[in-house]
């Protein structure tokens, strides 16, 4: 009861409004950096310039590519099991992640002068953006929901990990085997150390995924959480510091296009690179407490699928079916079940981001 009343009284935002807000969101939160840190906004070691720059030139460039996708009838297949609000939405063209990625990639590769750290983290992204793709690319080829098979999509997954932490241990084996924690208080991991980091990569990259189900909602929340995290590395590598700030700059671009209703999806292209970015920059920082804490948001939609799962089978008859513990997963479908509107749901989801971003900026 409680829910309901209070998804009909409150207020439900258009998407152009929650486009406003996520650009104030970032704007407000780049403006206290840089005056926190002595730097006048639109200065080169600001992270306020890099974000505009990739904002600006992620969203003209969606002008000619949206339609060109469009043109290419690269239209998502909606699930006849999802939200039946949704089937609306098929034919929407998808694969959106082509554009905003190697955007934001470029633009800090050039802004970073193709410093070491940052040419790891974007091949890293590219990397998982290409799975991505190639999962996207299928279901379009097929004109059904079904991509490549998951057993191939987390074996791909795991490889690029993998791949990324016998480089990481290779060229800087020393430094990367401590977790921090707030407070100045650090575990020395040794070699688990290098199992919890593929872990993460892998996790969060499945985590962005499972967020991108409502217009704005990934885009939006992932450059809330790129954002703090430039914030949080910036006193040790400003490389990756322009990375991250050209990453949200680059989802924010994005959701210009993505702002409900949406005009074009990011699919898989551009979900697995967001997680695999957040997750590249908190590995080589060691910064992974506060990568988990400002991917709360990915980390509950996780979570709820992962409960989701376990209790239907765990209460699996002889029938063969189980309960469910939520009316559907992950958790933003669910809440669009029990009455909330997309719109309340992405706002809602963007202050809880920007309270954790800042929450583990502080605490950096």
């Amino acid at each position: 009861m409680e829910t309901r009343f209070f998804s009909q009284t409150a207020l439900n935002p258009s998407g152009t409004g929650l486009l406003i807000l996520l650009a104030c969101l970032l704007t407000l939160f780049a403006v206290i950096f840089d005056w926190a840190t002595g730097q006048l906004p639109g200065q080169g070691s600001s992270i306020s310039l890099p974000l505009g720059v990739c904002a600006l030139v992620t969203s003209g460039l969606g002008y000619g590519v949206v339609p060109f996708l469009q043109r290419l009838k690269a239209g998502q297949f909606i699930r006849d099991d999802g939200p039946q609000a949704h089937l609306k939405k098929a034919g929407t063209p998808t694969m959106g992640g082509v554009f905003f990625v190697p955007v934001a990639v470029g633009v800090a590769l050039i802004w970073s002068g193709f410093a070491p750290e940052a040419i790891a983290v974007s091949l890293v992204t590219l990397a998982y953006a290409a799975i991505g793709w190639s999962d996207d690319w299928r279901i379009l080829r097929q004109k059904s929901n079904q991509g490549i098979s998951p057993r191939l999509k987390l074996a791909l997954q795991i490889a690029c990990a993998v791949v990324f932490c016998l480089w990481l241990a290779w060229s800087q084996p020393a430094s990367l085997t401590i977790l921090s924690f707030p407070f100045g208080f650090a575990l020395p991991l040794g070699v688990l150390f290098w199992a919890l980091a593929a872990f993460a990569l892998v996790a969060e990259s499945n985590a962005t995924n499972f967020t991108d189900g409502i217009d704005g909602l990934a885009g939006g929340t992932g450059a809330i959480a790129l954002l703090g995290l430039a914030a949080i590395v910036a006193p040790t590598s400003s490389s990756l510091m322009i990375f991250c700030a050209c990453m949200s700059g680059g989802c924010l671009g994005f959701v210009v296009h993505n702002r409900n209703p949406a005009s074009v999806f990011m699919g898989d292209t551009g979900s697995l690179a967001l997680g695999s970015a957040l997750a590249a920059v908190g590995i080589l920082t060691t910064n992974l407490w506060d990568l988990f804490l400002i991917s709360g948001i990915f980390f509950v939609e996780s979570l709820s699928v992962i409960a989701q799962v376990g209790y239907y089978k765990a209460t699996k008859g002889a029938d063969g079916q189980g309960k469910r513990l939520l009316k559907m997963a992950p958790l933003h479908h669910h809440l669009e079940l029990t009455g909330w509107s997309e719109t309340q749901i992405v706002g809602a989801f963007y202050l809880i981001g920007a309270t954790l971003a800042s929450l583990g900026w502080a605490l950096s």
